[in-house]
C-alpha cells in the first residue's frame, strides 16, 4: 500500500478505512487515558549481544509528569568478571567488585517500576532486551522511546532521531558526563521540566505505529534521511522508520507502509 503527500492521502478510500477513518480501539482509550508517572531508565552494559553480554548497570529516576519533578532515584553496579565497553562507560570490572547492596539496589528498582505507569528510555530497542535475562526479571510494562516515538519537531535545531547530547543541549542543559545510567536519566528528566505539553507530548508517542518504506530515489535519499528514515535498517535495502497514521501524512514525499 502506497503513501503519498497528504492531498494523495486524501484520495486513498482503502487507506482511510484502515488507520483514518477507523481508528483502532487504543487511539479511543488514549484520549481519556492520564500518564501520573513514568520511570526513566538506562543501562550500561559490558557489549552490545544480550545472549554473552551483561548489564554492568542500572540507572532509573521516577518521575512526576504533571508537576515535572524527580519523585525518586535509583543507580547501581552488577558484579561482572569483565567489561569490554570499559572505553565506552569507564566502568572497570574491578570496580564492580567491591562489595554494595546491589541486590537491594535492585528490588528498589522493581518497587519504582511497579508505581509507574510507563518506561521510558532512549533507544528502547536496546534497553529493553536486557530485562528477562540473568539477572534482570521481564518488565511488564509499556516502553517510551524518547528517541523513536517522541516527536521533537517542535525543537527546529533537532535531527529527527537525536543523541541525548543533542536533546540536552537544545534545550539549553549542560551536558558534562555522558555513559553512565544515571547521567543519561538526568538529562531526559532535565528535557522533560522544560516540556510545556509533557503530558500531551507522552500520550502521543503511545499512539500506534507502523513501519515504513520511504519511496525515493538515489538523488532525494536525503529527504527520507532527514525525516528520520534508516538506509538497511530494519529493513534491508531501504530507508524505513515507524511511524503514527499522522506522521506518516504529513511526510514530504511518498511512503508505503509495511506492516
Amino acid at each position: 500500500m502506497e503513501l503519498s503527500n497528504k492531498k494523495e492521502l486524501n484520495q486513498l478510500d482503502i487507506l482511510q478505512d484502515q488507520v483514518i477513518s477507523y481508528p483502532s480501539e487504543e487511539s479511543f482509550a488514549n484520549q481519556d487515558r492520564k500518564i501520573e508517572k513514568i520511570l526513566i531508565l538506562d543501562t550500561e552494559t559490558t557489549g552490545l549481544d544480550e545472549n554473552k553480554d551483561e548489564v554492568i548497570e542500572i540507572g532509573g529516576i521516577l518521575f512526576d509528569v504533571s508537576f515535572k519533578c524527580v519523585l525518586s532515584q535509583v543507580s547501581f553496579l552488577f558484579p561482572v568478571n569483565n567489561n569490554e565497553a570499559e572505553h565506552v562507560n569507564c566502568i572497570s570490572a574491578e570496580v564492580t567488585n567491591i562489595s554494595q547492596p546491589w541486590q537491594e539496589g535492585l528490588n528498589f528498582f522493581l518497587k519504582l517500576v511497579d508505581c509507574s505507569d510507563f518506561i521510558v528510555a532512549h533507544n528502547v530497542e536496546f534497553d529493553k532486551k536486557w530485562f528477562g535475562k540473568g539477572r534482570l526479571p521481564k518488565l511488564n510494562k509499556k516502553w517510551i522511546c524518547s528517541l523513536e516515538d517522541i516527536n521533537w519537531s517542535f525543537q527546529k535545531s533537532l535531527k529527527t532521531r537525536p543523541s541525548v547530547t543533542d536533546l540536552a543541549l537544545s534545550f539549553s542543559i549542560p551536558v558534562w558526563n555522558l555513559h553512565r545510567a544515571l547521567s543519561d536519566c538526568f538529562y531526559i528528566s532535565e528535557v522533560f521540566k522544560k516540556c510545556d505539553n509533557l503530558e500531551e507530548l507522552l500520550l502521543k508517542a503511545t499512539e500506534p505505529r507502523f513501519l515504513y518504506k520511504a519511496l525515493v530515489s538515489y538523488e532525494d535519499r536525503s529527504l527520507a534521511k532527514n525525516a528520520g528514515f534508516r538506509w538497511n535498517s530494519p529493513v534491508q535495502g531501504a530507508w524505513s522508520r515507524k511511524l503514527t497514521t499522522d506522521e506518516a501524512k504529513n511526510l514530504d514525499f511518498r511512503v508505503e507502509i509495511l506492516n
